[in-house]
């Protein structure tokens, strides 16, 4: 059974710090890209960052470029999210997703296969 699981969400002020982890079991991810998606109250669920299997491909959606770091270890099939400089304007459940069947980085949410059940980040003004 394909898991992945979320950790390093919380409550931080504006203008800290977070390091979102994602860990992958069931199934070896090292040759697949990943991503990580938010989703805010009433709000759709968006693109934040994707990485190819190698890590040499990331994408990040323009409201957190510069601010954001996608980063994986296939050694421990884990992919990692450091955000600076947070905004409250970031407060969203985070999710992180592999793609199943591709290698490459992705900004579409619908050639992700695989979810998790998400992190909370709270950003305080």
């Amino acid at each position: 059974q394909v898991q992945l699981v979320e950790s390093g969400g919380g409550l931080v002020q504006a203008g800290g710090s977070l390091r979102l982890s994602c860990v992958t079991s069931g199934r070896t991810f090292s040759s697949y890209g990943m991503g990580w998606f938010r989703q805010a109250p009433g709000k759709e669920r968006e693109f934040v960052a994707g990485i190819s299997w190698s890590g040499y491909s990331t994408y990040y959606a323009d409201s957190v470029k510069g601010r954001f770091t996608i980063s994986r270890d296939n050694a421990k099939n884990t992919v990692y999210l450091q955000m600076n400089s947070l905004k409250p304007e970031d407060t969203a459940v985070y999710y992180c997703a592999v793609r199943g069947s591709s290698g490459a980085a992705s900004k579409v949410i619908h050639e992700y296969d695989y979810w998790g059940q998400g992190t909370q980040v709270t950003v305080s003004p």
